[in-house]
């Protein structure tokens, strides 16, 4: 069951993006068929779901209107998306992460960005979501271009404190390294990026990760939020526990 905020933010966005088509969209002939690439030009006609992950993954410079393919497939796409039936996320560059959403009309943006915030918090908040939450968080940092407001709903809860173990046994040790630990999102100021989701896992995480009797990941946590001769200075790295 969807959280109340997600069905609300998939309303929107049915409301707000129904009938767009890419009315001139002729589309990669290598990749897609004509029978494919019509559904763009074509408003109020379901795509496949399987052409629908093919189009949202594939890069810009397949289409003629990118940001048009986009706005046509952004119903069945989030939906898909919130149900965990659109295939592709966490591995590749999703569509929305390559186009400049936010300098679409208000309302449309407003849409985007309301539902990329409620997909994440109803992942976050489920305690078997559709996708793993590193994953989501990735595809939703990646979409925002930041990771701020993903990490301001990161609140204590049981389901976000099990996923909080799972994403620092994921994260951190590359934090601890100064190293980006994402796979596929790629950003400018990787530095930035780096240090704020180190900043935020030092300050929020050790007591988290300690009450799941995560003891060693506590203790990286807390190490993460230190400067990079200290970390490694630290007793930790000659306890018993972590040479294991």
């Amino acid at each position: 069951m969807l959280t109340p905020s997600l069905d609300a933010a998939l309303a929107d966005i049915e409301t707000v993006f129904n009938g767009f088509s890419s009315p001139h969209e002729t589309g990669c002939e290598l990749c897609f068929g004509p029978e494919e690439t019509v559904y763009l030009r074509t408003p109020y006609t379901r795509v496949p779901l399987e052409l629908v992950g093919r189009f949202v993954f594939k890069h810009p410079l397949h289409f003629e209107d990118h940001a048009a393919v986009m706005r046509r497939l952004l119903p069945q796409c989030a939906r898909a998306m919130a149900d965990g039936s659109l295939d592709g996320v966490g591995w590749w560059h999703h569509g929305l992460s390559r186009v400049d959403w936010r300098s679409w009309p208000r309302k449309q943006a407003a849409a985007v960005e309301a539902f990329v915030l409620a997909w994440w918090y109803d992942a976050l908040t489920a305690p078997e979501p559709p996708y793993p939450v590193a994953d989501v968080f990735e595809t939703c940092g990646a979409i925002l271009r930041t990771m701020t407001p993903l990490l301001d709903r990161w609140d204590a809860h049981p389901a976000a404190d099990a996923h909080l173990v799972r994403c620092a046994s994921a994260w951190l040790h590359s934090l601890i390294y100064d190293d980006w630990p994402f796979t596929w999102w790629t950003r400018d100021d990787e530095a930035a990026g780096i240090a704020e989701l180190q900043a935020w896992f030092a300050r929020h995480a050790p007591a988290r990760l300690r009450a799941q009797g995560e003891e060693d990941l506590a203790i990286q946590a807390r190490l993460v939020g230190l400067p990079y001769d200290e970390r490694w200075n630290d007793p930790y790295w000659t306890s018993p526990s972590a040479t294991n």
